[in-house]
């Protein structure tokens, strides 16, 4: 039997990794057997490569279900990279030997992407009570403080791992669970298989749970049967940025660090830790303009080492730091941290994988995209503007809204304001290693993001169940994307479902969209030919069929119409189509002259008519007095007065005659009726906005004063005609 050497490690321990660098040395193995996917054993030889630069992770996922996947993250610290490294630099053999993911990723039903996480996976923590015996309050804490943060690399401390962890698996109450029985029953098969071919010097490198697991090799025909009948699915693997956020407990990672950043620090920069990593916290906070001197930094660090001797540590660990920084740095208050917590414990750290890696081909033309456009993917946010007549910027937009269209939602589009005009975006960016696997999923489309994205769209468009609203959603983000394929396609699913279409409401919600982007698309280069000649068989449609929608409707029915009919002329109008305008004005008039139209209508109506100079004010009196006779029900008069005064107050701040008409009908209401118009007389004039109400109510009141002063006052005749021969002369006037 060959001398088998295992190694109990912490996934992403610096200490870990630094003991067994130094521990690999002494022992000079032949292999090295690692704790981590068979699947992408091929894929080893590549972390070799110069331009690989952790933070890195093997995603394993089954190609016909790319959603079926699991990623091994590494960092530069972590100790299966360093046993990585290690091998290839002395060209020994090494392989991965956990439980293939062939045998693990079987669940189709399953929506979730997983992270390798070999943490303790017992219901309980076995190593709690040790830590609480210690004196600490979590574990994790007691084993950085342990192992981790060890100014040593001594061997010895794998041994002592070894005998603490069979201590307590032979203390658990419960047997471990199938899937970790399973998982060691390959690693041993591994180490047999190594022993049989050969190899003398075996070093094996897993989670320190394991090792006892390992130590006591039972039968190889027991381990079979633990493995015997396990499903297999087909599986890919490759090599994709990672970051440091996404090493993170807060990420969910369930084998992730507090803080990234301070394990790198452990690792390359042992000496002065607690300086640097103050110095980092004091720049950051000099950069939101925090005043922060030396000094801080200074009494910061006396204070952390205080805090280790009070609290019984060896060396002051993350916590002292950062007890030690709120209570210094932040003058006692954690708000100023926060402000900087990210930036300090993660920092912007996206790992770096070769172009010439093996990599789905849609992935391949995003990097190259991404190389032409100058938008390197980048974990740090940033505010991207775009100047959609450049032809550069007009690129980017439509990158940006393809990804989006395939669920990587790289760059979020923001508000702006300062008047710049429809040319212009915003985009908050920020690359997710986790956009791999969509990519990855989207490679079912096509093979470059422009035909993934067509492809996507053309899926969607053929959904039976598909509404009218949302094939014109599709439609805009096809314009906007450039997709001319997908908007051939959907231009000819929305004629065919606007065609079997009888719901008017469906049909007045597709114009406002459909406008938006006739009126805007060109700004963008975009050909909106088609989308007018959408528009140019749904508004006849709207016209002839709004009418009968609106009569003999109920309040609730009137509102949403109403507020339809709003967003349509709106549009409209925005459009400027005189063909479109004279049809649906046609349709105002039809409404205008029936009387079976709900009131909230039939005054709307009365209302555009009356502004496009197509209805006098003559006409509209003679249609308020028919509305608010005494033979209808006040409230039925209200909603006309509502329709009416929709959409702004304006016309009763400068339309003397209109406003008096109002005025004369509230003043002249029994009370009764008053009573019961009030409400909706309130919600009308709170649609207005404050300065024109109070311009209204100023007009009102200057009306009634200027009555009240004509009624004392007395009409002298002949004082009037004594001024007619100056005024004759002032105005040039023969007599």
């Amino acid at each position: 039997m060959a001398n088998v050497h295992l190694f109990g490690i912490r996934h992403h321990g610096p200490g870990s990794a630094r003991s067994l660098v130094h521990a690999l040395e002494r022992v000079q193995p032949d292999v090295v057997l690692i704790e981590g996917p068979p699947d992408a054993n091929d894929l080893i030889p590549l972390a070799a490569h110069a331009q690989l630069v952790p933070p890195v992770a093997l995603l394993i996922y089954v190609p016909n279900e790319p959603r079926q996947a699991v990623l091994y993250p590494f960092a530069h610290y972590s100790p299966e990279w360093q046993a990585i490294q290690f091998a290839l630099a002395r060209k020994l053999s090494v392989r991965f030997i956990d439980l293939p993911q062939s045998a693990r990723l079987r669940d189709s039903s399953s929506e979730e992407i997983s992270s390798e996480d070999e943490a303790d996976e017992t219901t309980q923590d076995p190593l709690a009570p040790m830590a609480i015996a210690a004196g600490y309050s979590d574990t994790e804490r007691w084993w950085d403080h342990l192992v981790e943060s060890r100014a040593g690399h001594d061997v010895d401390v794998f041994k002592a791992i070894h005998e603490m962890m069979s201590e307590l698996r032979g203390a658990l109450e419960r047997p471990v669970p199938l899937v970790e029985q399973q998982r060691e029953a390959h690693m041993r098969k591994c180490i047999r298989a190594a022993s049989a071919e050969g190899f003398a010097n075996i070093a094996v490198v897993c989670g320190a749970w394991h090792t006892p697991a390992l130590a006591d090799m039972p039968s190889a025909k027991s381990d079979d049967a633990l493995l015997k009948g396990l499903p297999k699915v087909k599986t890919a693997a490759a090599w994709t940025p990672w970051s440091y956020e996404r090493l993170s407990y807060r990420s969910g990672y369930g084998a992730g660090v507090d803080s990234p950043v301070w394990y790198e620090l452990l690792w390359d920069k042992h000496t002065a830790l607690g300086a640097r990593w103050m110095t980092r916290a004091a720049r950051l906070l000099r950069d939101e303009d925090i005043p922060v001197s030396s000094a801080h930094v200074i009494e910061a660090c006396r204070l952390a080492d205080a805090l280790a001797s009070v609290r019984g540590r060896p060396v002051p660990g993350l916590a002292e730091y950062n007890d030690a920084a709120v209570s210094v740095l932040g003058s006692g208050d954690a708000l100023a941290l926060q402000l900087i917590h990210r930036r300090w414990h993660f920092g912007d750290r996206l790992g770096i994988v070769p172009e010439e890696f093996p990599t789905a081909p849609v992935q391949q033309d995003l990097a190259a995209l991404q190389k032409k456009l100058r938008l390197p993917p980048k974990a740090e946010e940033k505010t991207l503007d775009l100047d959609l007549r450049e032809a550069i910027d007009r690129e980017r937009s439509q990158l940006l809204r393809r990804l989006r269209l395939l669920g990587i939602e790289w760059g979020r589009q923001q508000t702006h304001s300062g008047g710049r005009g429809t040319f212009h975006e915003l985009w908050q960016i920020g690359w997710r290693p986790e956009f791999a696997i969509a990519l990855i999923e989207a490679s079912r489309y096509g093979h470059t993001v422009e035909q993934a994205a067509t492809g996507l769209l053309a899926e969607r468009s053929a959904n039976a169940g598909a509404s009218l609203a949302s094939l014109i959603g599709l439609l805009d983000d096809a314009l906007f994307a450039d997709l001319p394929t997908a908007i051939t396609t959907l231009v000819a699913a929305i004629e065919n479902r606007a065609a079997v279409a009888v719901d008017v409401l469906q049909l007045l919600d597709a114009v406002p969209p459909l406008a938006n982007v006739c009126r805007y698309g060109n700004v963008r280069g975009t050909d909106v030919s088609l989308v007018a000649e959408i528009l140019s068989g749904l508004v006849p449609r709207i016209t002839v069929g709004c009418p009968a929608a609106a009569s003999h409707i109920d309040d609730d029915a009137a509102q949403s119409l109403w507020t339809k009919l709003i967003e349509t002329n709106r549009s409209l109008e925005m459009l400027g189509n005189a063909d479109f305008m004279e049809s649906w004005r046609g349709m105002l008039q039809r409404i205008a002259q029936s009387d079976a139209v709900h009131a909230l209508i039939g005054g709307y109506a009365h209302r555009i008519l009356y502004d496009s100079g197509l209805l006098d004010f003559e006409a509209l009196s003679l249609a308020f007095a028919r509305s608010l006779s005494p033979g209808n029900e006040p409230v039925v008069g209200a909603h006309w007065v509502e329709g009416l005064l929709s959409g702004s107050g304006a016309v009763l701040v400068h339309d003397d005659r209109l406003r008096g008409l109002i005025a004369q009908w509230v003043r002249n209401a029994p009370p009764d009726n008053f009573v019961q118009v009030l409400p909706l007389l309130r919600r009308t004039f709170a649609q207005f906005p404050a300065p024109e109400r109070r311009q209204i109510g100023e007009r009102l009141r200057a009306g009634q004063q200027l009555q009240a002063t004509a009624a004392n006052v007395e009409f002298d005749e002949a004082a009037a005609r004594a001024v007619l021969p100056v005024l004759k002369r002032i105005w040039n006037l023969s007599e």
